[in-house]
């Protein structure tokens, strides 16, 4: 199960979307080289400190004793020399702590964590969305006593929304923040499903919470946003008492065992309000939108991790006789060999979407023009959900064909394959399941004006197939890429016309044709950037994206004529039907 942290995809693809640029722009102090450095230095902790740990925090996990929480073997201290080496601050604001570098290179060492560990890199992922809620919504207080502490990571975050009545239904909470009487709030109710929400690894956390006060009308628009720390912060930054929320259980799951899930148990605690009354849903997706594409980028992760691990096993495996290797490795086997490529073909497409979403993210923040930055927001809104659904999608998919090239031995959890399929599972339902994020695509933001957005972006789709047929070894995935636009064209002008149900039944396929797509373009583009090389590494690219075209991006016309289909059979169908 040894893993090697893969810096040299990642500074080409951050080459590949628009990352050079951006620093050439944005960022005078920063340029290729330094981002070469900060990737290999990463990559360093990734093998040698956090992967090490991976299989322990599997089969031992995190432990709930006498109400409290403890991290699995280890964790503590990786914890602890993660802060320590200042991996947590990469992208903060340097007025609070931070090292002001880009969001993308953030989600560019964060995959090598959480490929490298994914349990453990669930504590300072969340983290990243406390950090950005406070930079924008909260009060000075907060601003100087706790954010410092969340940008370096000493005092983790933990995003507290889900109770057991209300999942993704948030306007069903019930947790209530009475007023104290003093300028705070008494926080009483149960969060469940709690990612990190109580160990032993920090000295304090930080758990930003939705309740309602007391007189706050039903539904969301009754949702506020508190802050509670484990101990209280006093005036001068100092840890007073402890406050009066705990654990009140852990959750036993299906993977990702060195996380601890919690149930927590909020008894009168002292909390604040961050941002305004009512409004804790919009700056509660701060945060959410944040870790959704975080969890695009775990998506990512678990898939790379799968992938390193199935090409190292087929070149260790002799099984049968194979037609491409005279040594009888599975490797050699036609099919073993088509799924190796297909995985990483699909890994590195969801890479590509996550880190462009990056670098957009920062354009939106840091072009120069109003009309740039509105753009560039506008299309990172776009590409979001698509970066979270599309590539969890892929690292499910991806883990079940490790599971798959191994054969019976993956089967078994000594090889370790299984262990990646069952982490990988949760990512699709984390932050918005899937089929959410197919929902807010289709809903919302394939509407944003009037459609030009997603419009904008297939005609850039386009150009890149255009570009493609340029050159005879990629001329097929120009084409297929070209039909491949085209239908996603099609199927976006029929959800433009069809909204309710009939929209809302297409969007997760809808969701997966834009993914393809995309994607397509984006190894389209790798391969386009490889092109003239010797180097078989780089070389390696057009097959990539041959590969992609024939299996993935042939597929999409068939894909956009059946998400037209509609809604009538979903509809008509009852439940008493299906089970006969």
């Amino acid at each position: 199960m040894s893993f090697r942290a893969p810096v040299r995809d990642l500074a080409f693809a951050l080459s590949t979307v628009g990352h050079d640029a951006l620093i050439a722009r944005a960022y005078p102090d920063l340029d290729a080289d330094t981002v070469g450095a900060v990737l290999e230095a990463a990559g360093v902790f990734a093998n040698d400190v956090l992967a090490p740990l991976n299989r322990g925090g599997d089969t031992v996990g995190a432990r709930y004793e006498n109400g409290a929480v403890f991290a699995a073997p280890g964790f503590a201290d990786a914890y602890r020399a993660f802060v320590a080496d200042g991996w947590n601050s990469l992208s903060a604001d340097p007025r609070y702590g931070g090292q002001g570098l880009s969001k993308a290179m953030e989600l560019a060492v964060f995959e090598m964590v959480h490929a490298a560990n994914m349990a453990f890199g669930l504590c300072p992922m969340l983290t990243q969305g406390a950090i950005e809620a406070l930079a924008l919504h909260g009060t000075e207080r907060q601003k100087r006593l706790i954010l410092p502490k969340l940008v370096s990571g000493e005092w983790p975050g933990a995003m507290c929304l889900t109770e057991p009545q209300a999942g993704s239904d948030l306007a069903a909470l019930t947790s209530i923040a009475r007023p104290d009487g003093k300028g705070g709030y008494l926080l009483s109710g149960q969060k469940i499903f709690i990612t990190w929400g109580d160990h032993d690894a920090a000295d304090n956390i930080c758990h930003l919470v939705i309740a309602r006060t007391p007189d706050a009308p039903p539904g969301v628009k009754g949702i506020s946003l508190f802050l509670t720390t484990k101990y209280a912060v006093k005036d001068d930054g100092s840890i007073g008492p402890r406050n009066d929320f705990r654990a009140g259980s852990i959750e036993h799951k299906l993977g990702i065992h060195g996380s601890p899930t919690c149930v927590m148990l909020y008894e009168g605690a002292q909390a604040e309000l961050v941002g305004e009354l009512g409004q804790g849903l919009p700056h509660m997706f701060v945060m959410m939108n944040a870790a959704r594409l975080q969890v695009g980028v775990q998506g990512v992760a678990i898939a790379e991790r799968a992938f390193q691990q199935a090409l190292a096993f087929s070149q260790e495996r002799k099984q049968g006789r194979t037609v491409w290797d005279a040594d009888g490795m599975i490797y050699g086997h036609p099919d073993v060999r088509r799924m190796l490529m297909l995985m990483k073909a699909k890994t590195e497409a969801a890479r590509a979407i996550c880190l462009t979403t990056g670098v957009l993210s920062d354009l939106a923040r840091l072009a120069h023009g109003d009309e740039e930055r509105a753009a560039a927001k506008a299309r990172a809104e776009l590409l979001t959900p698509i970066a979270k659904a599309w590539s969890t999608d892929v690292g499910v998919e991806v883990a079940s064909l490790g599971v798959q090239v191994h054969g019976g031995m993956g089967f078994i959890e000594e090889t370790g394959a299984a262990q990646h399929y069952r982490d990988a599972r949760i990512a699709p339902i984390y932050e918005g399941t899937n089929g959410i994020q197919a929902i807010d695509l289709v809903g919302r933001k394939v509407r944003m004006a009037d459609g030009e957005v997603m419009k904008s972006l297939c005609a850039e789709l386009a150009l890149t197939a255009e570009s493609l047929t340029e050159f005879p070894d990629l001329a097929s995935v120009g084409r297929r890429l070209a039909a491949g636009v085209a239908a996603l064209e099609r199927a976006t002008d029929w959800i433009l016309a069809n909204g309710g149900a009939p929209s809302l039944a297409a969007a997760t396929p809808y969701l997966k044709l834009a993914g393809d797509v995309i994607g397509g373009a984006m190894l389209g583009r790798q391969a386009l950037a490889a092109a003239g090389s010797d180097d078989p590494w780089l070389k390696s690219k057009a097959s990539l994206a041959r590969v992609f075209a024939g299996q993935v991006l042939a597929q999409a016309p068939g894909l956009a004529d059946g998400l037209m289909d509609g809604a009538d059979d979903l509809e008509a169908t009852s439940a008493a039907a299906l089970a006969g």
